[in-house]
């Protein structure tokens, strides 16, 4: 596809099966009560899981940061509020005998309604993102330097303090801004460490495996989560992640990643309908004991059942599951906007 770049889709492709891996491996375990291998996978990558994904969405907001507030909303709020208000409304109907099993139907109707101010469940990542291009493009006249401190000082207190409202954007918000406003600040010096990577492969290979052995120390020996380490580890995970994908778009072994981050988003708006259903299917069949291969499996599950949904509705009447019909843009210049 024009204009893309190779590294930046490896690396969107990893943080998407890292995120989808999360979720699985997390769900199997609630409900089988036990934890298996993938739990040490899915711990080995919280530092930096969500902080990649965050900064490589702002990697390439210097070239549109500029552009007319109409034409700006249109691309980074409206085209997302799309795709978070009609996947609100698929999750609701789906899990309202559910919700309404628990809360009551008048109960499901107030939780739909709180969904416009509270994200639903793992929407909430295409929920902050226009919070996130707002903000940077509000605040597009202030010392660069300045807003890039107020972000990591949000995060630093954030964690030191447990200062959690309790609602997710503003909670979200402070721990994740200062990664998005990084990918945006130091986006040349971002490329520039992409290239010295495939420049130097075995040097980079090296300096990977130095942070791998720190990250896990960090994590498994419970120092992760304190202050300004948190943000070291994620700045430091997120530049590990740069470089690891850099590498792997040396070669073409790993072109399936590279697709799923071609289409990331629509792996994540429909990957819970297949992991819940395998996840249901396999802990009921009880015909794989291991929770860990369950968790491996219900991750597959998850990424091959997302991608194949979108595969069967394009140029379908159901295309609108992923592409931003021109009917909903502020600014229409294409007949169609996809969802990635």
């Amino acid at each position: 596809m024009p204009g893309r770049v190779d590294w930046v889709d490896y690396a969107k492709g990893f943080c998407i099966v890292m995120v989808v891996m999360m979720h699985s491996t997390l769900g199997v375990e609630a409900e089988a009560g036990r934890e298996g291998f993938m739990h040490y996978i899915v711990a080995f990558a919280t530092p930096f899981r969500m902080p990649d994904f965050f900064m490589i969405s702002g990697l390439f907001l210097a070239r549109v940061i500029d552009r007319d507030w109409r034409t700006y909303l249109d691309r980074k709020v409206v085209h997302f509020a799309y795709f978070y208000l009609l996947w609100t409304a698929i999750q609701f109907v789906l899990k309202a005998p559910h919700f309404a099993a628990q809360v009551g139907w008048s109960g499901v109707l107030e939780l739909y309604l709180e969904s416009f101010i509270e994200p639903l469940g793992i929407l909430w990542f295409i929920y902050l993102l226009p919070v996130f291009f707002v903000v940077a493009k509000a605040t597009r006249a202030l010392p660069p330097a300045a807003i890039w401190l107020v972000g990591a000082a949000l995060e630093i207190v954030h964690v030191r303090m447990g200062m959690t409202t309790g609602w997710t954007v503003i909670d979200e918000f402070a721990a994740r801004f200062v990664y998005f406003y990084t990918g945006y600040l130091l986006a040349p010096r971002i490329f520039a460490l992409a290239a010295l990577v495939q420049a130097r492969p075995a040097l980079a290979g090296l300096a990977l495996a130095g942070w791998a052995l720190v990250d896990g120390v960090a994590v498994f020996g419970g120092w992760s989560t304190l202050p300004v380490v948190s943000l070291g580890l994620g700045l430091i995970g997120a530049a590990a992640v740069v470089s690891f994908s850099a590498l792997l778009a040396k070669g073409a072994l790993f072109d399936p990643l590279r697709f799923c981050g071609r289409n990331s988003i629509a792996i994540y708006l429909a990957f819970f309908l297949p992991m819940a259903a395998s996840r249901t299917l396999l802990l009921e069949s009880g015909l794989i004991g291991d929770i860990g291969v369950v968790s491996l499996i219900v991750t597959t599950a998850g990424v091959l059942g997302a991608l194949a949904i979108w595969w069967a509705t394009r140029g379908t009447r159901l295309d609108f599951l992923f592409v931003r019909p021109a009917r909903f843009r502020l600014a229409p210049r294409l007949a169609l906007q996809p969802a990635e």
